[in-house]
């Protein structure tokens, strides 16, 4: 059986307003630190392999 694909029509995505600094700084140490932690995953498998 098939299933329909329904197309949405969006034309914002997102909260009402922009980001506030403290959001933005909040959301850019988030990235960071996750960032660190796939770095440091890395790492551990490499060294586990070798």
């Amino acid at each position: 059986m098939k299933t329909k694909k329904t197309e949405l029509d969006v034309d914002v995505i997102g909260g009402q307003g922009s980001l506030t600094h403290a959001e933005e700084k909040a959301i850019s140490e988030f990235f960071r630190q996750r960032k660190l932690a796939l770095e440091k995953n890395k790492k551990v498998q490499r060294s586990k392999v070798a």
